[in-house]
């Protein structure tokens, strides 16, 4: 059931708002960026493509459990929330820090995750940019957050409000210098928003997805968690028109340049500046930069995932890491042959782990075994085949660079 978002804004006077106001929408077929910026949309899918095919199935869906956690964390820092992957981890298996404030942003971490699961599994397939499916990325977000993260306060007046999962703001706000729309007009913004953005071709979709992630922002139409909705619609988005599989996130390279992210977006706030800059109210020239500074990040985030499990290099990593757990007793001998088979094919089944060991059933159950409490392999049963793992504890021996070290 989709709710009606004209029922859920309340009766807020929206004082006759047009949302020309945040035209254009789209870069236009006549603007000096066009070529380029589609060239860049191009590159994109290629690349994108490319590596997905690039790996097999387990690791796919390995990497995509290990992107989610990174997806998470960079898109929470860059709200000054400061999770680190393994109490992520910690906080997935109900592990939880003593300490309320840091249980609390485990339990927002893990709320996060939840939802980017949710749509891994297509829950917004084909319809990131509706009206109702932002307003259920916000309510499934908030529904699993910690009560104390649920209140804002006015800045003026110091008065604490509540946010309420799912709800349209009905409140004035200010985001810097910029005032978003009325409330009573956000229904009427976010209906031009979706019938905008929700009937585009694949190439126009990723040119877009730069313009739809700051229009978005742009409208404000939550009280608070705007900047989660926004990268969860961009990275739906992006997955569903490239087909991602999940393995790999723009959030981390946002976050790893945040005050250009924050300063680009900023400037498309500003009105046009002369009769060369677009024909709409706002600026193209910077809905052009921010759009070319997007997909530029984007590139560059699915070549650093692309470097980083790159064959060689990661079963290098991997083997080094077990030849040094074997030397330390903590693995069992022949632990490396079976992670590297599971690396190429994909799968172990188990029948074959005798075999590929030269070693007797019970030996190899021994090893099996050892290498799953390590939570480096996994199963869906006793019978299931082996597939890859990648923990968090592990990415700075494994996955270099993914995360932080601290």
């Amino acid at each position: 059931m989709e709710p009606d978002i004209s029922a859920v804004s309340g009766a807020v006077d929206d004082q006759s708002e047009h949302t020309a106001r945040m035209e254009p929408l789209l870069i236009s077929e006549g603007s000096r960026h066009r070529t380029d910026l589609t060239d860049l949309s191009v590159e994109l899918a290629m690349q994108s493509a490319g590596f997905r095919r690039s790996l097999p199935d387990g690791v796919r869906t390995a990497l995509a459990t290990l992107v989610r956690a990174m997806n998470c964390y960079y898109s929470n820092l860059i709200e000054g929330h400061d999770t680190h992957p393994v109490d992520i981890e910690r906080a997935l298996k109900d592990e939880y820090s003593a300490d309320p404030e840091k249980q609390n942003l485990q339990l927002e971490a893990k709320a996060h995750i939840e939802v980017q699961k949710w749509i891994d599994d297509g829950g917004l397939k084909d319809r990131a940019s509706a009206a109702v499916s932002l307003m259920e990325i916000h309510r499934r977000f908030c529904d699993r957050l910690p009560q104390d993260l649920l209140w804002v306060e006015e800045p003026d007046t110091k008065e604490r409000i509540r946010v309420i999962p799912g709800a349209l703001r009905e409140r004035h706000v200010r985001v810097g210098r910029h005032r978003p729309v009325r409330p009573g007009a956000i229904p009427r913004f976010l209906q031009r928003f979706t019938a905008v953005y929700g009937n585009l071709g694949t190439t126009d979709t990723i040119l877009a997805s730069a313009a739809a992630h700051h229009r978005l922002l742009w409208i404000h139409p939550f009280l608070d968690g705007n900047g989660r909705v926004a990268r969860l619609m961009s990275y739906a988005s992006l997955a569903d028109t490239l087909d991602t599989g999940g393995v790999w996130s723009i959030a981390r390279g946002l976050a790893r340049h945040v005050a250009d992210y924050k300063t680009r977006l900023a400037a498309c706030d500003q009105p046009r500046r002369n009769d060369l800059d677009g024909r709409g109210n706002l600026s193209e020239e910077a809905l052009a930069e921010f759009t070319r500074f997007f997909l530029g990040v984007c590139i560059d985030q699915v070549k650093f995932m692309e470097g980083l499990v790159a064959p060689d290099r990661l079963r290098n990593r991997i083997l080094i890491w077990v030849e040094e757990e074997i030397r330390a007793g903590d693995l069992p001998s022949k632990s490396g042959a079976i992670l590297e088979a599971v690396l190429f094919r994909g799968e172990l089944p188990r029948a074959d782990v005798s075999s590929l060991l030269g070693t007797r059933e019970r030996q190899a159950r021994r090893v099996t075994s050892a290498l799953l409490g390590r939570e480096v392999l996994v199963s869906e049963s006793s019978r299931a085949p082996l597939r890859l793992a990648f923990p968090a504890r592990l990415a700075s021996r494994w996955m270099p660079g993914l995360f932080p070290e601290a």
